[in-house]
């Protein structure tokens, strides 16, 4: 297929998790057309309806035989897998570009769909995505881990801005250093906030969460600026 000219793409969403309905909205609202996104379970065809809603919910072949670019944003466990099927029955098209959003992979596991003609990339959005629409204002703040081939980066780095985010390459090599640090990022403060929630409930406060608001989010801006010195 021929990817059309006037910047206005047809998008399929493969994945109706918490990232895959937002990233359409966003693609939506920069001008795109949503073509379709697949949904399994009730909670995500729920949440597919309600962040996109009129948009047809499909079975994965049908997303891809509409879309001109199609967002994979399905668990990294499991992009292996989709994209090599995809590929054994044919279903991938010539010139089509194919984004996934984990963040441990560069383009290489797009391999099997790039010897069929499309076209790689990888954009992860350093995000802890709630799968509503609060994750659309967090997501203008955001940025956007970007690895494609360099023909392709000014694509990648375009559809990044046009989520209303900001770009930042990483190259292929890097990527399994880069989810590490995500990794780390997410799950630390999760654990630490957990504890001391627990340990004010222990202390009879009632509502612990309104008392850690504001300790929390000023002391990780405080590290935040310490590590990044005049940044």
């Amino acid at each position: 297929m021929t990817v059309s000219r006037d910047g206005r793409l047809g998008v399929g969403i493969v994945g109706s998790g918490r990232v895959g309905p937002v990233l359409g909205h966003a693609l939506g609202g920069a001008g795109h057309a949503i073509v379709g996104i697949s949904a399994v379970s009730d909670e995500s065809r729920d949440r597919a309806e309600a962040l996109l809603p009129g948009v047809p919910i499909l079975d994965v072949p049908e997303v891809l035989r509409r879309s001109e670019l199609v967002v994979l944003a399905v668990p990294e466990t499991e992009l292996a897998d989709l994209v090599a099927g995809l590929a054994a029955t044919g279903a991938w098209q010539p010139g089509q570009l194919v984004l996934h959003t984990a963040p441990g992979q560069g383009i290489g596991v797009l391999a099997p769909a790039q010897a069929q003609g499309v076209i790689p990339l990888a954009i992860h959005p350093a995000l802890a995505f709630t799968g509503t629409s609060l994750d659309l204002a967090r997501l203008r703040e955001s940025w956007c881990a970007v690895t494609a081939p360099a023909p392709v980066l000014p694509i990648a780095l375009a559809l990044v801005v046009e989520l209303g985010a900001e770009p930042v390459v990483i190259a292929e090599e890097q990527r399994a250093a880069y989810a590490r640090a995500i990794d780390a990022a997410t799950t630390f403060p999760v654990a630490a906030v957990q504890g001391a929630l627990d340990s004010l409930r222990d202390a009879g406060v009632e509502r612990p969460g309104r008392l850690l608001s504001s300790l929390v989010r000023s002391s990780i801006d405080n590290a935040l600026q310490a590590a990044s010195g005049d940044d």
